[in-house]
Order: C-alpha cells, then sequence, then structure tokens
C-alpha cells in the first residue's frame, strides 16, 4: 500500500476512535439531568442521545471547516501527517485519563491544545494562525461564562414565572417538557462536537493531497456522524454521576433551564462556526441555574474541581502533543 494513503487512513481511524471517545465521554453532557430527575430511564436517554448526536452532526459543517483551517494552515503546515498523529494520539489520552476519573473535561480543549502543541513543536510558533486560533480561544472562554449567566437569568424567569403553581405539579409538568429539551441538548451537542473530528481529516486530506479545498465530504460526515452516536451509545456513566448530581441536586424545572440554556448557547456557536466546550457550557449552565435557584444549594467544591481541569487541558494537551511529534518525528 502506499505510504501516504496507509497514513491517510490511519489518520482517519485515529480520529474516528477520538470522536467514539468523544461521544461517550460527552454523552453525560446532554443527558445527565434527565436522568438525574428521572425524566428519563438511563437507557431511553441513551437511545435519544444517541439518534439525535448523529441527527445534529449531519446538519452543519461550519466548525469542521474552522477546526480545517482556523489553528493551523494545513496547507503549509510542515510535516502535517505527523502533526495530526501526534495531536489525535494526546487528546485521546486525555479524554480517556479523565474519563477513567469521572472528570467532565473538554473534547474540544483537549483537540484544540493537541493541534496547536504538536504544530508547535513541528514548526515554531510562527505555525499557528494567530487570528483563528485567538478567535476559537476566545470562544472557549467566553462560553462558559455566557452559559452561566444565561441559566442564571432563564431560571429567575422561571422563579417569577411560576412561582404561585404548586412544586410538585410544577416538577410533573416540566419532567415531561425534559424530555424534549434534553434531545434539543442532545441535537446541539452533535451540531458542534462531531464537526471536531471531521475537520481533523478533512486537515489530513488537505495535507497529503487528496483534496484542494476545505469542504467536507459527504462520507467524512456521515463516518463522523456515525462514530459520535455509537460512541454515545457506549455511555458515560462516571462522568453521569459529577454532572447529573455533584454540581446540584436538580430538579426537572432546574433541568428544563440548564438544557435550553445549554442548547442556546452551543447552537449560537455552531451557526457562528466556532467550536465550543460542550462540557464548559452544559456544566456551567448548570452552576447559572444553580446559583440562580440557591448559592448553598450548589457543591461548588465540585465546581472548582471541573474549573481546575477545564484551565489545565489546553496546556497539558498541547504538551502531549509536542512530546508525541517529537516522538514520532525521531522513530520516523
Amino acid at each position: 500500500m502506499d505510504t501516504i494513503l496507509f497514513i491517510t487512513i490511519l489518520i482517519v481511524g485515529l480520529a474516528v476512535v477520538f470522536d467514539f471517545i468523544n461521544g461517550f465521554h460527552d454523552t453525560a453532557n446532554a443527558i445527565a439531568t434527565s436522568v438525574s430527575t428521572k425524566a428519563l430511564t438511563p437507557r431511553h436517554a441513551i437511545i435519544l442521545a444517541s439518534v439525535m448526536n448523529f441527527a445534529g452532526a449531519m446538519t452543519f459543517t461550519g466548525v469542521a471547516k474552522t477546526i480545517t483551517k482556523d489553528i493551523v494552515d494545513p496547507f503549509t503546515l510542515e510535516n502535517g501527517s505527523l502533526v495530526i498523529i501526534a495531536a489525535l494520539i494526546a487528546a485521546i489520552a486525555w479524554n480517556l485519563i479523565t474519563w477513567y476519573f469521572g472528570i467532565p473535561s473538554s473534547s474540544s480543549h483537549a483537540l484544540i491544545g493537541s493541534i496547536a502543541g504538536a504544530a508547535i513543536a513541528a514548526a515554531g510558533f510562527k505555525a499557528l494562525n494567530y487570528s483563528g486560533f485567538s478567535t476559537i480561544i476566545l470562544a472557549l472562554i467566553l462560553s462558559p461564562v455566557l452559559a452561566f449567566s444565561v441559566g442564571f437569568i432563564v431560571y429567575s424567569i422561571f422563579k417569577v414565572v411560576f412561582k404561585n403553581n404548586n412544586l410538585s405539579k410544577t416538577n410533573r409538568r416540566f419532567r415531561n417538557i425534559q424530555v424534549a429539551t434534553a434531545a434539543l441538548q442532545a441535537y446541539s451537542h452533535g451540531t458542534n462536537d462531531a464537526q471536531k473530528a471531521m475537520g481533523i481529516i478533512t486537515m489530513a486530506l488537505i495535507v497529503n493531497n487528496y483534496q484542494t479545498s476545505d469542504e467536507i465530504q459527504s462520507w467524512v460526515q456521515f463516518v463522523c456522524a456515525l462514530a459520535m452516536a455509537l460512541g454515545t451509545a457506549m455511555g458515560g456513566w462516571k462522568i453521569i454521576k459529577t454532572v447529573g448530581g455533584k454540581i446540584m441536586k436538580i430538579r426537572p424545572v432546574n433541568g428544563v433551564a440548564a438544557d435550553l440554556t445549554g442548547a442556546a448557547v452551543i447552537f449560537g456557536a455552531t451557526f457562528s462556526h466556532l467550536p465550543v466546550s460542550t462540557t464548559h457550557v452544559i456544566s456551567s449552565s448548570i452552576l447559572g441555574v444553580g446559583a440562580s435557584h440557591r448559592l448553598k444549594g450548589v457543591k461548588w467544591g465540585t465546581a472548582q474541581r471541573m474549573i481546575f481541569t477545564w484551565i489545565i487541558t489546553l496546556p497539558i494537551s498541547a504538551t502531549l502533543a509536542g512530546i508525541s511529534y517529537m516522538i514520532l518525528n525521531f522513530f520516523l
């Protein structure tokens, strides 16, 4: 087999593995609130999330194009194949580590940091597309702040609108509504997260001269959507426990507010062609709702540990990718 073809197939395989892991790593984000409130059984929640993730992934490609060209320029990238392989190895490793310990870290941070770290190891800081990269970093930083703020506002409105309603009846009604909002959030997750693997594969196709534009091919979109859906079907029970119960005690009305907030912020990013961390957005939505509901009801210790993980993911994944690149470059 031709060496370039073999390397391209290897990259596609690694990208699919990353996407699959992203699916079971991030399943909890979309369905944790609906499971914790018993709006859905875990089995039904997983099935719903899988289907909606696939549908979302088949709908948009703008974020994928951003990943393809806005972190580094694939048309001028030195040792492009090695950079991509190193980035995927590092991102997969960090995702597995954080999944094993039940930490809801960001697959987006891991992948973006890994691409940057491997590219810097290959060609220095000049390899980065600073305009696009800075915009992506800004979106990653601002999106959880926005999610927290919107979650706080949305639940504050809920408190005013439903303040005279019977609490138990209101929660029963919202438990039914939460099935729809969980589906919406899972769909929004697919519109943003699955596109990251699409962008990586497209970058590899450009680097290895299999295409000359940043258009996302149909087979790439389908394979990544399927990998995300299958990964989602595997579930992420460790992270469900953290997102669904260790941040705050979630009732159906809280869950609906958090789901709507998370979906709105993710959709906004997708329409703007910006990759964001669905983990950050959804967890921050729950934090915002919790702070609006009752400050003392939020388990801020868990929130602090999550925030610490979010902060260290970019530099750690970049370092892992840089080391991976140097090892690969030494032996190959």
